[in-house]
């Protein structure tokens, strides 16, 4: 029983999840499994996953606060930045609407279940799921998320052993640092390891580049200001930085970005 796959139960309703946990003990014959805990939410999910490391999820969708297909965004965000340690669980949907299922899931080889769950469906899909590698799924995910237009809400971020999720409206700005990126609030910097260049894919709409290295959340710049070069000093030419509405600093705009942000402020 060691080696047999380990599964979280994410739903928000306890009717379902204990309706899950009776279909799982009585696949159990055909299919051997360790059920190694239960999630009500999102954030309580992803707090889960890091404490239990589950092989399999069986994720609902429809939950208040986060959905699970964003949940799943999450998930494959980490193991995109590649985390040594962290490995991605395989992802069975379960959802009560048909259209998440046509529109999307059959498109993009995910399996899915509908709610009534039926024991037998639920076998199939936990035997394909054993048979997925997580570095197909991530991709899989992010298409879906993008087809559904799905997209995070919050970057989850690791402190001290702890996971914080920050809602995007609290950045300010993005810049990355060696592997990390600077994730800057009114309050603190926190660190993501995720890529800048998948960061300004995910929130174009919201963040803009004015630097190789550095997003700007577009509610957030005030202005611009010319920056000349110090006395004596003949060797820099003048460029600008945006000014910023919620924090003192200043961050400088690359010659190639200024054309694409200078009309952000009139």
């Amino acid at each position: 029983m060691s080696d047999a796959p380990s599964i979280l139960i994410i739903d928000d309703e306890p009717l379902a999840r204990a309706r899950m946990r009776e279909l799982l003990a009585d696949i159990a014959p055909q299919f051997a499994h360790r059920v190694v805990g239960e999630a009500a939410n999102a954030p309580q999910a992803l707090s889960q996953i890091e404490l239990l490391h589950p092989q399999i999820m069986l994720l609902d969708i429809q939950m208040p606060g986060m959905s699970g297909i964003e949940l799943a965004r999450h998930l494959s965000a980490r193991a995109t930045a590649g985390h040594a340690e962290y490995s991605m669980p395989a992802v069975i949907f379960v959802t009560a609407f048909d259209e998440f299922a046509v529109q999307a899931f059959e498109v993009h080889a995910i399996d899915y279940l509908l709610k009534p769950v039926r024991a037998s469906r639920l076998l199939e899909a936990l035997r394909l799921a054993q048979q997925r590698l997580p570095s197909d799924q991530a991709g899989i995910i992010n298409d879906l998320a993008r087809v559904t237009q799905t997209r995070r809400r919050q970057l989850s971020v690791h402190e001290r052993g702890k996971l914080i999720l920050v809602p995007l409206e609290d950045i300010i700005y993005l810049k990355a640092e060696l592997k990390y990126v600077t994730v800057r609030t009114v309050e603190r910097e926190l660190l993501v390891e995720e890529s800048l260049t998948s960061l300004e894919e995910e929130f174009s709409d919201r963040f803009i580049r004015i630097h190789r290295n550095a997003l700007v959340a577009r509610p957030s710049i005030a202005g611009f200001e010319r920056v000349k070069p110090g006395e004596g000093d003949d060797t820099s030419d003048p460029f600008w930085q945006v000014v910023l509405r919620e924090v003192p600093e200043r961050l400088p705009v690359s010659r190639r970005q200024w054309s694409t942000v200078k009309g952000l402020v009139a």
